[in-house]
C-alpha cells in the first residue's frame, strides 16, 4: 500500500477545547443542553442581526479570495495599510500558512509551553525541528524572557511562536518584552499571536511594531464575535510577508459567508466593548466564586484562566454528566488544571454548583 510521506504518520492531531459531538453521542447528551466552559469565545454569540447579513451573502458563486471588503474594513479600523493584512480561515489556517513559507526541513523552532498546540502541528508538518522552553508553575507559568533570549542566541532558531496572551495561561507580555525578543531574533521569523487580545486587560499596540520586517501579528475573529462555525481571523505583517503568504494560501479560502460576518460584526459599533464588560464582570464572579470553594484560579490577563483540581480528566467527566463542559488541560501537559472562560453570572452560578457536587473540593491539596 502507498505510504505517506516519513513523519506523517508520527503527526499527532492538537486537541482543543469545545464540544467532542461524537462523545456526546454516546454519553447520550444533546450539544444544544451543553454549557461550554472549555471554549475562551465571547460568551455572548455574535453582534444582532448578523443572520440577516449571513442570508444576503452569496453562496452561488466563488467567494472573493482576497476578502476585498473586510481587508479594507481592518485597514480603516486599525489604521494600517490594506497590503499588511492577510484574512484567513480562522488564525490556525495563518499559523499552517506561516510555517509553509518560511520553514524548511530541520529549520529550528522555540515554542514556550505549555501553549496552543497547533504551532508544533505546524512545525511537524514541514519536518521542522521544536525546542520547547518550559515555564514554571511557581511562577504562574509566566515566560522567563531573559531565558528566551538566551535560547535564541544560543540556537539562532528560524522561526519563535509567541501566544500574547498565552493559551492556556493567560499570561501576556509587555510591550517591552516582545521588543527584547525582537531584538535579538533578526533572523527569525516571530509569530505573534494574539487570538484574546481583544479581551485582554490593558493591551498594548503590536501594530506599532511594523517597522520589524520579520514579525507578523495573528488575531482571531472566531473569539471575538463568536464566530467559531465560520472561521475567520487575520495577519498583520510587512508586505514582504503578507506577498509570501499570499503565495501560499489556497483559493477562496474564506467563505463569502464569513466574509459577511465579518464585516457585519466590524460595523456593530460599541457591540464588543459590551461584552467585554460584561465578561469581565463574569469572570470576576466566577473567580470569587471558585475561591470561596476553596479553589485557587491563577491569575489571567484575559477572558479565561487556569484553576488548580487533583485531576482534571476526571473533574471534565463528572461535570459533563451535569452538562457542563470545561477544558481538561492534560493536553498541555499539565493533568492537575482545568482551564476556565466565563459565561453569563447565571451560567457561572450553574457551574459553581456543579463544581460543589462533585465533592472537588475536598480533594484538591
Amino acid at each position: 500500500m502507498l505510504q505517506p510521506r516519513p513523519g506523517i504518520e508520527k503527526l499527532v492531531p492538537a486537541r482543543h477545547g469545545g464540544i467532542d459531538y461524537l462523545e456526546l453521542k454516546k454519553l447520550g447528551i444533546l450539544p444544544e443542553n451543553i454549557l461550554d466552559f472549555s471554549v475562551s469565545t465571547n460568551p455572548f454569540g455574535p453582534p444582532p442581526g448578523i443572520q440577516e447579513a449571513l442570508n444576503r451573502a452569496s453562496v452561488d458563486c466563488y467567494p472573493d479570495s482576497e476578502s476585498t471588503e473586510l481587508r479594507l474594513l481592518l485597514s480603516s479600523k486599525l489604521n494600517i495599510s490594506p497590503e499588511n493584512l492577510l484574512v484567513g480561515s480562522g488564525s490556525t489556517e495563518l499559523i499552517r500558512l506561516v510555517a509553509t513559507a518560511y520553514l524548511s526541513p530541520d529549520d529550528l523552532v522555540i515554542i514556550p509551553q505549555p501553549t496552543y498546540a497547533d504551532y508544533e502541528v505546524a512545525c511537524h508538518l514541514v519536518d521542522a525541528q521544536v525546542l520547547k522552553q518550559p515555564t514554571r508553575e511557581a511562577v504562574n507559568f509566566r515566560l522567563n524572557v531573559a531565558k528566551t533570549v538566551g535560547l535564541i542566541r544560543k540556537h539562532h532558531p528560524k522561526g519563535i511562536f509567541l501566544c500574547n496572551p498565552n493559551n492556556p495561561t493567560g499570561q501576556y507580555l509587555s510591550r517591552e518584552e516582545v521588543k527584547e525578543i525582537l531584538s535579538v531574533a533578526k533572523d527569525s521569523m516571530v509569530i505573534l499571536d494574539e487570538a484574546y487580545i481583544a479581551f485582554t486587560e490593558s493591551a498594548w499596540a503590536s501594530t506599532e511594531l511594523m517597522d520589524c520586517d520579520n514579525l507578523v501579528v495573528l488575531r482571531s475573529m472566531t473569539k471575538d464575535y463568536a464566530l467559531a462555525g465560520l472561521r475567520l481571523g487575520y495577519a498583520i505583517a510587512p508586505e514582504q510577508i503578507i506577498s509570501a503568504l499570499k503565495r501560499v494560501k489556497p483559493p477562496w479560502n474564506v467563505s463569502s459567508v464569513a466574509q459577511a460576518a465579518g464585516v457585519f460584526a466590524l460595523n456593530a459599533d460599541d457591540y464588543l466593548d459590551t461584552c467585554r464588560m460584561k465578561i469581565k464582570q463574569a469572570k470576576e464572579f466566577l473567580v470569587e466564586g471558585l475561591k470561596g470553594l476553596g479553589l485557587s484560579p491563577l491569575p489571567s490577563h484575559t477572558n479565561f484562566f487556569l484553576v488548580k483540581v487533583s485531576d482534571a480528566a476526571k473533574l471534565r467527566q463528572a461535570l459533563l454528566k451535569h452538562g457542563i463542559m470545561v477544558r481538561d488541560c492534560t493536553s498541555f501537559g499539565l493533568p492537575n488544571y482545568i482551564r476556565l472562560a466565563p459565561r453569563t453570572i447565571a451560567d457561572c452560578q450553574r457551574l459553581l454548583s456543579a463544581i460543589r457536587d462533585t465533592g472537588v473540593c475536598r480533594h484538591v491539596s
